[in-house]
């Protein structure tokens, strides 16, 4: 198999790559490649082929099937059987994989899926918020109602094939006949022809299109979240249905708060003197009020108190996480000469203390996690 048909040469990735592998060098493929940021007359056909590669390694039974018989034990065809090409190029190995005979015969064709990315807040990926997305799609021309012909006229029937999508050779064999059965290269195995092309799409019966989208994202969503939008992707060919719309959602970090599943963590700094004698103090939420919290004397580094009900809300289910109040206790490393002399007779005062046996608990991990 050359590395045209090379479904993991196509992302880049050895063929015992994991998953999380895989997504990334598809990630990195198709932000180089997309067409809205790559303007080369091959970036979108590139693009194609990640996303086609992608769906497949992507399943984990179809990459099982692929590792086994190759593409034709994706698609079905010739029972896994690896030597018998006569399928035409890389484009033409996936058109079938896709739209199967339906596009040979002019069937209705469903639209492909899209994906694009939607970058939020903390606040925004907690609370839930609607938002705009930007991305382009294939839509139907209506100035030729997608027939690709001016005016929406009828289309010729292709004379290569007459109208059959498909040219069929027969070949002698030791075994008897083989019959080879290939899409008409003029027609794409649709069965007809375009003679008289619409201006608006060319003759191709659809056309990219900017396209706005407003979604709706619940409270509870986390990094790598993905929504379905039902027929927002491509549209499909022949009466077939558009495909979908996969938003993948990014959470940005935020300068007060971590997030640690369905609680959020705060770091509270103290210095030394509040540590050992206990403080009250308003404790800043995600909610844009403050919460109460009392120390006791002799906080030490690293323990956690817990504000109950503070946290995210539980994606499917009620109530929310909590709020994980983390305490840091800073040790000056600038002191005057009046703040040394209290030190020194704080230190003579207190003598040398006993280490504390290592928390190996909940809060312990939980201190493993930031640390």
């Amino acid at each position: 198999m050359t590395t045209e048909t090379d479904l993991y040469g196509v992302l880049g990735v050895g063929r015992d790559a994991s998953a999380d592998e895989i997504k990334r060098a598809f990630r990195k493929l198709a932000m180089e490649y997309h067409p809205d940021r790559n303007k080369e007359p091959e970036a979108e056909t590139r693009f194609k082929q990640v996303n086609a590669a992608y769906e497949v390694l992507s399943d984990t039974d179809k990459r099982a099937k692929y590792d086994r018989f190759g593409i034709n034990g994706v698609n079905g065809g010739a029972q896994g059987f690896s030597g018998h090409e006569g399928f035409g190029g890389f484009g033409d190995i996936f058109d079938q994989f896709f739209r199967g005979t339906a596009q040979r015969r002019g069937g209705p064709q469903p639209g492909s899926d899209l994906r694009a990315t939607l970058e939020l807040t903390l606040e925004e990926a907690v609370f839930g918020v609607e938002k705009e997305i930007v991305y382009q799609r294939t839509e139907r021309c209506n100035d030729c109602k997608a027939t690709g012909q001016k005016d929406g006229g009828e289309r010729q029937t292709c004379p290569e094939c007459n109208g059959a999508g498909e040219l069929r050779r027969v070949q002698q064999s030791l075994f008897g006949q083989f019959v080879n059965v290939t899409a008409c290269n003029r027609c794409r195995g649709e069965g007809q022809i375009v003679t008289n092309p619409c201006p608006e799409c060319r003759g191709a019966g659809a056309k990219r299109a900017r396209v706005k989208r407003t979604v709706r994202i619940p409270g509870g969503v986390d990094e790598g979240s993905q929504i379905r939008i039902a027929g927002e992707g491509d549209a499909g060919q022949h009466g077939g249905p558009s495909g979908n719309l996969y938003v993948e959602l990014a959470v940005a970090d935020h300068d007060t708060f971590k997030r640690l599943d369905q609680n959020l963590v705060y770091d509270l700094p103290l210095n030394v003197a509040q540590a050992a004698l206990g403080i009250d103090v308003g404790i800043p939420t995600l909610d844009g009020d403050t919460e109460e919290l009392k120390l006791r004397g002799g906080v030490q580094h690293g323990e956690v108190h817990v504000i109950k009900g503070r946290g995210v809300p539980h994606l499917r289910g009620s109530g929310r996480g909590d709020l994980l109040v983390r305490t840091f206790v800073v040790v000056p490393d600038r002191l005057s000469s009046e703040q040394k002399e209290l030190m020194r007779q704080l230190a003579e005062s207190l003598g040398t203390p006993e280490v504390p046996a290592e928390d190996a608990g909940f809060f312990g991990r939980i201190r493993d996690v930031f640390s």
